[in-house]
């Protein structure tokens, strides 16, 4: 609403929220229009939603290997599936990778753009949604072994070259904006590595597949939260979690306090306790 003095008033998160999509939506057209230079509310977040409690459950290590193993029979979900658990990149970051993000000699994947949704334009490319979300994020080795071992699967389907077949696949230049994950192509149609997945129904797949292995209920984002939390539970420091996830700290503790967990003793702090008390107390 609108005071007296012509200013806009805000009643709550989600009026907030609101009044952000729209000036994001009309800045967005603006700036596709080349009225804009860039978008500034790409630099504003939204606020966390009021009431907000299901932040799912965080899985512990060998439950996550677990799922993320059971995958391995779906060539098509396996690799992303894994490498969403070991990053904790959103699904519509995950699906906008392009391999020129993926550097196998620095261990890393660059995040620079999302994948949206439009009833108008369909599925496409934008920037992530806050600056936060463009980041570096650092990979292990078995990680940076699945993503090569894929890169050479597209490199042999784009080449005609059979699996097996002893050649240089370096001399095999993927296109620059091919995806690390595209879309599986329809019977009868040719590959195609730069059209994107559905998100939703990679999501559905995904939601299929871990209730079929015994994960009731454990969507996609649960991998998000869990990479999360294993870290802070690991002791990995607040703010660098938040840089490696694209989060703000606040609302990452936030939503680490309150995510389920297997009810199982608190050793760690009982450790610490321990280590505390014997000081103070010991002879």
């Amino acid at each position: 609403m609108i005071d007296g003095g012509g200013h806009l008033l805000l009643h709550g998160v989600a009026e907030f929220n609101h009044v952000h999509r729209c000036f994001n939506s009309c800045l967005s057209t603006a700036e596709r229009k080349g009225m804009l230079a860039s978008n500034p509310m790409t630099r504003i977040e939204q606020l966390p939603s009021a009431g907000e409690s299901d932040h799912g459950l965080a899985l512990d290590e060998s439950d996550l290997k677990a799922l993320v193993n059971g995958f391995k029979p779906s060539p098509t979900m396996y690799v992303p599936v894994a490498v969403d658990a070991s990053t904790g990149v959103r699904r519509n970051e995950l699906l906008a990778f392009r391999w020129i993000d993926f550097d196998a000699d620095k261990k890393t994947l660059r995040v620079e753009r999302a994948l949206e949704v439009t009833k108008k334009f369909g599925v496409r490319f934008k920037p992530p949604k806050t600056w936060r979300g463009l980041r570096t994020i650092a990979l292990d080795d078995g990680t940076v072994g699945l993503l090569l071992a894929e890169r050479q699967k597209h490199q042999r389907l784009l080449a005609g070259i059979p699996d097996g077949a002893d050649v240089d696949l370096s001399l095999v230049r993927l296109p620059e904006d091919a995806l690390i994950f595209p879309a599986t192509p329809l019977p009868g149609k040719d590959f195609d590595f730069t059209k994107p997945r559905d998100p939703s129904g990679f999501s559905k797949t995904f939601r299929r597949g871990a209730d079929a292995l015994g994960f009731d209920g454990f969507e996609l984002h649960h991998l998000r939260g869990t990479h999360s939390t294993l870290l802070l539970d690991k002791g990995v420091p607040v703010h660098r979690v938040a840089e490696r996830i694209g989060d703000d700290p606040a609302v990452l503790l936030r939503n680490y306090a309150k995510r389920k967990r297997k009810q199982t003793a608190d050793t760690s702090v009982a450790t610490v306790i321990n280590a505390i008390s014997a000081g103070i107390l010991g002879s």
